[in-house]
């Protein structure tokens, strides 16, 4: 029931990535289709998208996700940065359409200028432009929640709820939650009743039936740090028994859960293979996983 992954490399195009996936026994994961850091990604052919939705097929891969590019945000006031991560998004949504995905996660943006409920306010118009505008097809947009670095938005429940609610509570917006971004932004997942409230409140704020899935990521920072620095499972200031919590968490079964830990570093582009620092992540988890006769 626990269906776990990470983030794989598209390197040499795009099915090869779930080869990686593959290689790593990964139940589902999640790819950039595009430069992250970049407008304008290459194109991408219908050839190739095939060839992808083929391979996950085979595999019995599910869900794939993408993440959107860093450069996108929903909450630019200033005309041509809005207007540029608008159509970056459309394209976004349109690469997962055609790959064949759940979704595509995004981090909601940034205020430029304002106050933060203008920011929050432009995030839900452009949400709701997006989706209007791809009507006729079930690509979601998961709203992954931040760390609050800087006038970053999304950082606590109350705000996402928000956005959610002034797009009428559109059903193709899902959320994301991420470990290390939970803890710093301040819910104190570590302790059992701090577990139990940060789960509850979002229960409450915005309901189970939005959570898509959960990136796993160690903490490099404390609680309520506001400072986004993955560490590897257990080595970080979340340490493994909230892990073996969320795992073991009934509430979650089905769910995927996927690493963002840091990779191992100066290997081939190109190269489809396991990466030693993702299968002791994995294996990490896998062993949390309670074993039921």
């Amino acid at each position: 029931m626990i269906r776990l992954g990470a983030h794989m490399s598209v390197a040499g195009g795009l099915p090869l990535a779930v080869e990686r996936a593959v290689a790593h026994r990964c139940d589902a994961f999640q790819i950039f289709s595009k430069n992250a850091n970049q407008w304008r990604g290459r194109e991408l052919t219908a050839s190739e998208a095939r060839a992808f939705r083929s391979r996950v097929r085979a595999a019995g891969l599910n869900p794939v996700v993408s993440h959107a590019s860093y450069l996108i945000n929903l909450a630019a006031a200033q005309p041509q940065l809005r207007q540029q991560s608008l159509e970056a998004m459309a394209d976004e949504m349109e690469r997962a359409r055609a790959l064949g995905l759940l979704g595509v996660v995004l981090h909601p943006g940034c205020y430029t200028a304002g106050s933060e409920g203008t920011g929050l306010d432009l995030i839900a118009e452009g949400l709701c432009a997006l989706l209007t505008a791809q009507r006729r097809t079930k690509t979601m947009v998961i709203l992954e929640h931040t760390a609050g670095q800087g006038t970053s938005l999304g950082a606590t429940f109350e705000q996402i709820a928000y956005i959610i609610a002034q797009t009428n509570g559109h059903d193709r917006i899902g959320v994301c939650l991420d470990t290390c971004h939970l803890l710093a932004s301040g819910y104190d997942i570590v302790s059992p009743t701090g577990y139990a409230g940060t789960f509850e409140r979002f229960e409450r704020l915005i309901g189970l039936d939005r959570l898509k899935l959960f990136h796993l990521n160690d903490s490099k920072r404390p609680l309520g740090s506001r400072v986004d620095r993955h560490d590897h499972i257990g080595q970080g200031c979340i340490g493994l028994e909230p892990f073996r919590r969320l795992l073991n968490d009934r509430r979650f079964q089905g769910l995927p859960m996927l690493l963002e830990t840091p990779k191992t570093e100066r290997r081939s582009p190109t190269l489809v293979a396991v990466d030693p620092l993702d299968e002791r992540n994995l294996n990490v988890l896998r062993e949390l996983i309670s074993k039921v006769d």
